[in-house]
């Protein structure tokens, strides 16, 4: 099976917003990255998408996707909309245990990645030829992380970049990174 992990086109937030959750606009055109896209996609797949708009409008323009909540972004509760400067010193606390820290009325990375994984069960059929999923850099990493056999605290090291694609081919004897951020 082959599946490709495409992260929404640049968010229209300003540089040092947190967003998480929140469903911010694109910056650029969802129809020009899909244009862009396309060419490295398979004739046939299943398409998956997260609600959130900077997704979700990016993967209508590929096709008719399967939206699911579960791949949104991680919830930074409420740091949503705060810029990381004035959030402050509770930044220090995150980066001192990335995978367990829950912002305020938000969730952890674990958390996070426990819902993907179970998307991730329900969802990807290894009897279709290919799956498209279009989401978010921390589901991504999840999805990527976890295939490929990363522990969690190297997850933050596959850095999906706006717009651009990867390939994973999954096989009965492992998974392959065919191609990273085209």
């Amino acid at each position: 099976m082959e599946l490709y992990l495409i992260r929404h086109p640049r968010p229209d937030v300003a540089p040092g917003v947190c967003y998480g959750q929140t469903d911010v606009g694109l910056a650029e055109s969802a129809t020009d990255v899909a244009e862009r896209l396309k060419p490295l996609l398979p004739a046939d797949y299943r398409l998956h998408s997260s609600p959130l708009q900077r997704a979700h409008r990016l993967a209508t323009e590929l096709g008719e996707p399967a939206v699911d909540a579960r791949l949104q972004e991680i919830s930074f509760g409420q740091w949503e909309g705060q810029t990381f400067e004035s959030i402050g010193d509770a930044i220090d606390d995150w980066s001192k245990d990335p995978l367990n820290f829950r912002p305020p009325g938000g969730e952890t990375p674990l958390e996070m990645a426990a819902r993907v994984r179970a998307w991730m069960e329900a969802a990807l059929d290894p009897e279709a030829a290919a799956h498209v999923v279009v989401g978010h850099g921390g589901p991504l990493r999840v999805i990527a992380g976890q295939l490929l056999g990363l522990a969690p605290d190297r997850w933050l090291s596959l850095d999906f970049a706006c717009g651009q694609a990867t390939r994973l081919d999954i096989h009965a004897w492992g998974v392959a990174l065919k191609w990273f951020n085209r």
